[in-house]
Parts: C-alpha cells; structure tokens; sequence
C-alpha cells in the first residue's frame, strides 16, 4: 500500500503541472468534443509509458543518447507549431466559440493528443525515466506503478470532464482569446527549454 500511495502521489505530482497535453485536455473539456476518447487516450499513454519504466525500459533510453535528443528536437518543432496554430486562434478571435462548424475531427482531435503525448520529451523523462527509477527503490515496483497510472486517469479525467464547470467563464469570446493566448504561450515556453537543454 506504501508503494502506490507513493506512486500515486509522485505520478500525480508530476503531471499537475500546465503542459502541453493538460492544456489541450482542458480546451477539450471546455469545448466538450471528444473528452471521453481525449482523456481516455492521455490516461492509457501514462499507463503504457509508466509500465514501460517500471520494468526497466528507461535503461535502454539512458543508453540510446542521440534519441533524448531527436525526442527534444521533434518535440520542439511540434509544439511551435501548434503553439503558432494557438496565437493565431487568439488573434483572430471567437473561432473557438463556433462549434458547429469548427469542431475538430475525432481523428484529428486523437492525432494531436497523440503527438503532444508522445512527442513530447519531457513525458519520457517524467514516465519512464524518473518514474522508473524511483519505481526500482520500492519491493513492489508493480502496486507503484500502478499508484503511478491510477493518478494519471484521477487527474486526466477531472481535468476533462470538470473543465465544464468553467464553462460560463468561457461562453466570453474573450476567454478563448485569453486561453488560446496562454496555451500558446505555454507550447513556446515548453519549446525554449527542450532547445535550451
């Protein structure tokens, strides 16, 4: 019980912070398209790449340098893109309030919860290699991985499903051009530091 309360809370530490994933699972919840499916294939990544670590799949990266580095690279060229696609939004203005005509496809909505759930760097360090490590300290490496995971779908599924209760806050053209404005900033600043490092 002491190894998943630890992975619990350590997994859960770890992803409290505003990401990239987070920040587009919170647009989702907002926008109330495809939550289910949005949370759901955040949650399982977590699972995969928690499980991966835990069995000690963070050796190999410590042992592969140049892919760290690719990671970082594709990482940062996804996240100025879409942190681009964001700004734009937020200039623009209100194109996220027509949800009618503007609703993203379920494909489309999973491919780029993909892209900023596994291109993203930092989810390799935090997942596979911290998680992972610590998880080697602990008899029960298992009951703390699944502490780890069991924190990753409590958070991803109330982020998604409670971001409607900011719902009258955003029925405001201009908390979209707010938000769209903070994700952006958000990517770019993501970004900066995987090309800094």
């Amino acid at each position: 019980m002491s190894a998943a309360l630890a992975g619990f809370s350590l997994g859960l530490s770890l992803i409290l912070a505003i990401g990239a994933q987070n920040a587009f699972v919170l647009k989702s919840g907002l926008t109330r398209q495809h939550v289910f499916a949005v949370v759901l294939t955040c949650a399982l990544s977590d699972a995969v790449l928690i499980a991966a670590g835990v069995t000690g799949f963070g050796a190999l990266a410590e042992q592969v340098p140049w892919l760290e580095f690719a990671m970082r690279i594709f990482g940062a060229a996804f996240l100025i893109y879409y942190g681009v696609r964001n700004l734009i939004s937020a200039w623009k203005g209100g194109a996220a309030m027509d949800l009618a005509g503007g609703a993203p496809s379920l494909r489309s909505a999973l491919l780029t919860c993909l892209a900023l759930t596994w291109l993203n760097p930092h989810v390799y360090l935090d997942t596979v290699v911290l998680l992972g490590s610590i998880a080697a300290q602990f008899d029960n490496k298992l009951a703390f991985g699944l502490g780890a995971c069991t924190a990753s779908f409590v958070f991803f599924f109330s982020l998604g499903y409670g971001a409607r209760f900011l719902a009258p806050l955003f029925r405001r053209p201009v908390s979209w051009r707010i938000l769209d404005l903070l994700i952006a900033c958000v990517m770019f600043a993501i970004a900066a530091s995987l090309l800094w490092e």
